[in-house]
């Protein structure tokens, strides 16, 4: 999420929903991603979506963690480093809900709403678009920033997941 912000080329559907927050309430931005995934954990109990380890660390981690890279990383001035940031951006988002999700840790509350999508039969990359679509609209509502990025990173990232998610899935049948 913070490659997206400091790409500065339009930032991840949830992030654009994020700053649309944090542009109306004196927190961080990182605070505002606590609280919603403390807000997603409440309606995973409506969706019977499963809360776990991974779920909580999720909720509870990164936010904190965007404050902090967003602390450590320095402007980036250069189109193609930029863009080299936003393009590695959904890949490791994918690469990271595969590893916690396949390990059965639990989705993070913003990955549960793609899981419980798909667990009523939508494949991976589309229940991922229609969620950071959601979140697209609603941020750009609220004032979030939005541009080219933006779109790339919502239209990739759930293609992402679907790569990454299978190969990684633990097989806890035996």
């Amino acid at each position: 999420m913070a490659l997206t912000i400091e790409a500065k080329l339009g930032t991840n559907p949830w992030t654009v929903f994020h700053q649309g927050v944090a542009n109306r309430v004196p927190v961080s931005i990182g605070t505002v991603v606590v609280v919603t995934g403390l807000i997603l954990l409440i309606v995973f109990r409506f969706i019977s979506e499963p809360i776990g380890f991974g779920t909580i660390c999720n909720a509870l981690v990164i936010g904190p963690s965007i404050d902090f890279t967003l602390w450590v990383i320095p402007d980036i001035e250069t189109l193609w480093a930029r863009a080299a940031l936003l393009g590695a951006a959904p890949v490791l988002l994918g690469l990271a809900s595969g590893l916690y999700i396949g390990a059965g840790l639990g989705p993070g509350p913003r990955d549960g709403l793609m899981t419980a999508l798909s667990r009523r039969g939508l494949t991976i990359p589309r229940a991922r678009l229609i969620v950071e679509l959601t979140a697209l609209g609603v941020g750009w509502l609220l004032g979030g920033d939005v541009g080219i990025g933006t779109a790339f990173f919502a239209i990739t990232v759930g293609w992402f997941v679907g790569i990454f998610l299978p190969p990684l899935q633990i097989d806890r049948t035996n």
